[in-house]
């Protein structure tokens, strides 16, 4: 990368207002994590709506001059729900694949979700509907406007990461040298998958107390309706049954879950999941012009092999294969990839073909 670049990226970084986060493990591998902020003005929805500042929040590892990779969280997560010892403590550390040493790494906030600008800021449900269309488009402008970097080494992303990093190739396919979706698929919400998302977010908005989003208090069913949903599309068949082999045990489980601190806004939540409806990367998926590794679980309850779809669509990616992790007592279904431990190495040998 050109040394002007390089230099505006670092001098950015440090104009952006970047700190250490205070609550970062003192015992990680990898160098503190800074946080920053930056606002992407007159922000465009595929609605028409303009917002006059989005503020787009984002924690960064590692040098600016190093590689930039761009890392994308799981719906309703956020860059903090992936720096933890099973996902950045098995890539960004000294001598593992994503050392920060030699990379800068770089985690988005999504629009609607961790500290960037989501309903619960105020609008609550007069927020635009944002799709998948639009958080991509807001990571775009935070990456070539907020930190100033015009190719990305690597576009890696979880669950409705992986759905992003799918979208990221097919909407910018210039941007990058390599992308590693995980935990998705690059076909239209559908099936099983959009189904649970749709009783999900049914399940808040026809709850009396939910009032259109003008609640004053969080809805009980926001509780019960995501534990509900993450014990049905999470976890594993064969992981599950190894915790829960009796009656009791499972009951076990369900109360701790559902004993478990909610701190989710309902409006936030409902625009989270409801933001996929609309996702179908793949009568684009010929556009890819980066070399691909998808990484799915055989057991992911939202993307299950045995469909089919994945197969086809791969067919279709140029320079793309399929890792499939095969499910087991350890594995934990859709959940498995963020368990870094899995594919690791794999991501080592693909990021080294290039060489």
């Amino acid at each position: 990368m050109p040394p002007s670049l390089s230099g505006r990226r670092a001098a950015l970084a440090l104009g952006l207002g970047l700190a250490a986060l205070p609550w970062a493990a003192k015992a990680q591998s990898y160098p503190t994590p800074q946080e920053g902020s930056w606002i992407a003005r007159d922000f465009r929805f595929h609605t028409g709506e303009v917002m006059p500042e989005l503020r787009l929040h984002y924690t960064t590892i590692g040098d600016p001059r190093g590689a930039p990779v761009l890392v994308l969280h799981g719906t309703a997560g956020s860059a903090r729900s992936l720096l933890t010892p099973a996902f950045a403590g098995q890539l960004f550390g000294q001598g593992q694949p994503l050392d920060a040493a030699r990379h800068f790494i770089i985690l988005p906030d999504a629009l609607g979700a961790g500290r960037s600008s989501k309903p619960s800021d105020g609008l609550r449900a007069r927020f635009p509907r944002y799709n998948y269309a639009d958080m991509v488009s807001a990571q775009h402008r935070l990456v070539t406007e907020g930190l100033g970097i015009e190719r990305l080494r690597l576009v890696l992303g979880n669950s409705m990461g992986g759905m992003h990093a799918w979208m990221w190739g097919v909407t910018y396919p210039d941007m990058m040298e390599a992308i590693v979706p995980m935990a998705s698929q690059p076909t239209a919400m559908s099936g099983r998958n959009w189904m649970m998302r749709r009783l999900l977010v049914e399940s808040i908005r026809q709850d009396p107390a939910y009032q259109d989003g003008n609640y004053t208090t969080q809805p009980p069913s926001l509780r019960l309706a995501n534990v509900l949903y993450a014990t049905g599309t999470n976890g594993g068949t064969l992981n599950l049954q190894r915790q829960a082999a009796t009656r009791e045990a499972a009951d076990r489980l369900v109360e701790a879950r559902l004993a478990a601190r909610v701190t989710a806004d309902a409006n936030d939540f409902v625009y989270q999941w409801d933001s996929s409806r609309d996702y179908d990367p793949e009568p684009l998926l010929d556009r890819i012009r980066a070399r691909v590794l998808a990484i799915n679980a055989a057991d992911d309850e939202r993307n299950p092999p045995e469909t089919g779809l994945m197969e086809a669509a791969m067919r279709r990616v140029p320079r793309g294969r399929l890792l499939l992790i095969p499910a087991s007592a350890e594995s934990l279904g859709h959940g498995t990839t963020g368990q870094a431990r899995f594919w690791a190495e794999d991501l080592r040998a693909f990021l080294a073909e290039r060489e």
